[in-house]
């Protein structure tokens, strides 16, 4: 029995749900290829920082909040200093163009900002590189006591909006989890513009060293047990946005790729278990998809997708409260 693992994200047809997100693998065209050869049917660049675009104008890394601004691509967890980090925009979009002549797969350029400027005019240039599609990597803390909510939520509407006004080519947007109302503003953000959602951003946290009583970057790479926050969302959000889903964060092996496809996910995004494991890993975990759905006697991506999801599940409930009562009520404490 032959299954297909093809899938539609962001109206790119994909030849398998197994994507390769921003990570340092991307950094080099040559990561690139490996990536591709291993199996990634699409990959997303390292994020082109608004920082990296604005250094010539104004200091912002100096301003930043020390300990609140740290990002997922970066193995040192802190923004490092220009001069170490910073390819340059020019650079940056060559590899863009570069990687979209020489690689059969989309290529999928990223952009980390939290303001709208003139920065975003790079969207346009990343366009004309050749960008298969465009995700948005809004990192933010919102760490200012005076700013309300409302206002937190409108300045990534803005953001996207102004995105998406530049550019033409689909827009993916990746956000972390902590709004009020998670569901809202995904609706929300699909209105302003998003063609999809990448759930979700993580949010890595800073350490103390208690030698030399500094604070410290501390990058942990993610495990399978962080998958649950994505797969419960997108579970509850399938259906209910006019969006695609891509799940990112947790997701290490055959078993979590199935299960975000039956949840809703129209795509999984690995980085931490390619940086274990290998960009090889790939053909492993899609060795597996294949083999549980002969088992189950699936005959394709498009078929199991969504089907566990929260409009499809035969207890809707399990991805809300009642599930956290039902899990108090039946844990067993382990012997002592």
């Amino acid at each position: 029995m032959s299954v297909s693992l093809k899938t539609t994200y962001l109206g790119l047809e994909l030849d398998s749900p197994l994507m390769a997100s921003s990570s340092p693998l991307g950094r080099t065209i040559e990561g690139l290829h490996r990536l591709a050869e291993a199996g990634a049917s699409a990959v997303v660049l390292p994020s082109l920082f608004e920082e990296q675009i604005e250094h010539d104008t104004y200091q912002m890394h100096e301003a930043l909040e020390y300990g609140a601004e740290t990002y997922a691509e970066h193995a040192g967890g802190f923004l490092p200093e220009f001069e170490a980090y910073n390819t340059g925009p020019e650079r940056y979009i060559d590899l863009v163009a570069k990687a979209r002549e020489e690689l059969s797969i989309p290529v999928i350029a990223s952009l980390n900002g939290i303001t709208t400027g003139g920065w975003v005019e790079h969207a346009r240039r990343l366009e004309q590189a050749g960008a298969s599609a465009l995700e948005l990597n809004v990192y933010f803390i919102a760490a200012d006591a005076d700013q309300t909510g409302a206002e937190v939520e409108q300045r990534y509407l803005d953001l996207v909006a102004a995105v998406r006004e530049t550019i033409e080519i689909p827009l993916a947007v990746k956000v972390g989890p902590y709004f009020s109302s998670t569901a809202n503003m995904a609706r929300r953000l699909t209105e302003a513009g998003a063609d999809g959602l990448v759930l979700f951003n993580r949010f890595y946290q800073p350490d103390i060293d208690l030698t030399e009583l500094e604070v410290v970057p501390n990058v942990v790479l993610s495990t399978s047990a962080e998958l649950r926050l994505p797969l419960r969302w997108i579970a509850i959000l399938k259906g209910r946005v006019d969006a695609s889903l891509a799940a990112t964060t947790g997701v290490h092996t055959s078993e979590d790729v199935l299960k975000l496809l039956l949840a809703g996910a129209d795509v999984t995004m690995m980085a931490s278990a390619l940086l274990r494991h290998g960009p090889e890993w790939i053909g492993t975990v899609a060795d597996g998809v294949r083999q549980w759905m002969v088992e189950h006697e699936y005959v394709s991506v498009e078929q199991l997708k969504g089907s566990m999801s929260q409009a499809s599940a035969p207890d809707p409930a399990a991805f809300e409260r009642a599930n956290y009562m039902e899990s108090l009520i039946t844990y067993a404490a382990p012997e002592v």
